[in-house]
């Protein structure tokens, strides 16, 4: 599904990749022969080789039908890259002794005590060992005006809510664990998320043309483009959530994230000991041998690297630690499934910039397949729902055992289908339908049309038989 959907995961592809042998060709000319077929407006990237920064660029548009173009200064939320943002706020704090890793969350927030979650750790937190699972993480966001206090107020209401597996027992990618994290970092610093984040790493950094999602609209920043039946439709506007920020509200530009690399590599103590930084990017537990604090791991080719997607934005930060070595790249546009995906656009550039091997995302013809067929179901169950009514005397003639079950079966097994879209999707995937539209709006359409068009279908056709039936009697 969104190669994945909400939490870019499906970035999690690219350290199968990470080989010894680099693929021919320049940046630019990769972004020239890749760049139309993914459908972006734009895109951003940097790279950082033995500690310096050795080339920025960007290309497009901040929005479709725009003529403003994109530079390596413009601001793309990050999604969730700002993950390693969070996990260097929680480690400054416990370098600063106000955190102890292995301390409660009960310790910092008063509403979990005595509740089911009250036990879970920070590191747990950071880890994503919490028990807390991708599905609880990846909820849509409430629609209301947010509050200054915001994070304040969502946290508040999670206190009441139960991992899904024991803490320290699982490894399972959650938003709810920086989300959290977020609203810890405010009540030990005693100022609001934003406010600690711009001040102790922003600034330190020189992030010029960074911030942090405030829930105001930020004209400056790239549109985010949604996919949409092979198009892609740019975002009403550039709002940014409070609520969402420890998880994915960061707002970067390519050369300020290059600036940041920098740091995180520098091998000195700055805005965190350099051995703070290490441990960072260190397997942060025997339950997450692959991820450290707000840092995917992949020891095979001794990266880190964190992917992000948000309504409309994708993003990937890549480093290689031993060899002072990053790029990141900023995407405008969200993928769609099969059709106008930029996780091949993402990936080349960063294979390119660190010198990896990489082959590509594959014909992706099965996920191509699946938006196909999803889309074509609707209107099948549709043209069904006329013939049924042409064919109605054949319909009302059915008799017996055999043409009982010949009436029904069809309601059984979309019903069948409605429940497996609308309740064991999400739960396979972790991703409610609900967050699904908000990221791949089309794919959610089609889902649910063919969800609803099937059962239309079949009770229409069980209509005609039994009201024919009825008066004929």
């Amino acid at each position: 599904m969104i190669g994945l959907l909400v939490f870019g995961i499906w970035a999690i592809g690219l350290s199968a990749t990470l080989q010894a042998a680099a693929p021919s060709g320049s940046i630019d000319d990769f972004i020239d022969s890749e760049m139309p077929a993914s459908g972006a407006p734009g895109l951003a990237y940097a790279v950082v080789v033995n500690g310096e920064i050795v080339e920025v660029g960007a290309r497009g548009v901040l929005e479709l039908g725009e003529n403003q173009e994109v530079t390596p200064d413009t601001p793309f939320l990050t999604g969730s890259i700002s993950k390693s943002f969070t996990a260097l706020a929680v480690m400054q704090l416990v370098e600063a002794g106000k955190i102890n890793l292995d301390a409660e969350l009960s310790r910092y927030l008063d509403r979990f005590s005595g509740g089911p979650s009250g036990s879970i750790t920070i590191r747990q937190l950071l880890s994503h060992t919490s028990g807390f699972s991708t599905l609880q993480g990846n909820a849509p966001p409430a629609e209301r005006p947010e509050q200054k206090d915001e994070l304040a107020r969502v946290v508040d209401q999670l206190a009441t809510l139960a991992p899904a597996y024991p803490p320290g027992t699982t490894w399972e990618y959650s938003n709810l664990n920086y989300q959290i994290l977020g609203r810890v970092i405010e009540v030990v610093s005693n100022q609001d998320f934003q406010t600690y984040v711009v001040s102790n790493i922003l600034v330190p950094v020189g992030m010029k043309n960074s911030f942090v999602a405030n829930g105001e609209v930020h004209e400056e920043m790239a549109t985010g483009h949604l996919p949409w039946f092979g198009t892609k439709r740019p975002l009403a506007e550039n709002r940014t959530r409070r609520s969402t920020a420890p998880q994915g509200g960061v707002v970067a530009s390519a050369s300020d994230l290059a600036r940041y690399m920098q740091v995180m590599l520098n091998g000195k103590d700055d805005v965190l000991s350099a051995s703070g930084k290490a441990a960072m990017m260190r397997p942060a537990s025997d339950a997450s041998p692959s991820y450290g604090f707000g840092w995917f791991l992949d020891a095979q080719s001794g990266s880190v690297w964190h992917s992000g997607a948000s309504p409309g934005t994708e993003t990937l930060a890549t480093m290689v630690p031993n060899e002072q070595t990053g790029v990141v790249v900023l995407v405008n546009s969200g993928g769609g499934l099969g059709f106008g995906e930029s996780a091949q656009l993402r990936n080349g550039i960063t294979a390119r910039a660190i010198g990896a091997d990489y082959d590509g995302e594959g014909s992706r013809w099965a996920q191509k397949a699946t938006f196909v067929a999803m889309l074509v179901l609707p209107f099948a169950y549709l043209f069904s729902i006329l013939w049924a009514w042409r064919e109605r005397a054949a319909i009302r003639a059915k008799s017996g055992p055999f043409g009982v079950f010949s009436l029904w079966f069809p309601l059984l097994t979309t019903l069948g289908a409605a429940g497996f879209i609308f309740v064991l999707v999400p739960k396979l995937f972790g991703v409610p339908l609900g967050t699904l539209r908000r990221f791949q709006p089309d794919f959610a359409l089609v889902l649910s049309a063919t969800a609803v068009t099937g059962v239309v279908w079949a009770v229409f056709r069980l209509g005609v038989a039994y009201s024919g039936k009825s008066r004929q009697a």
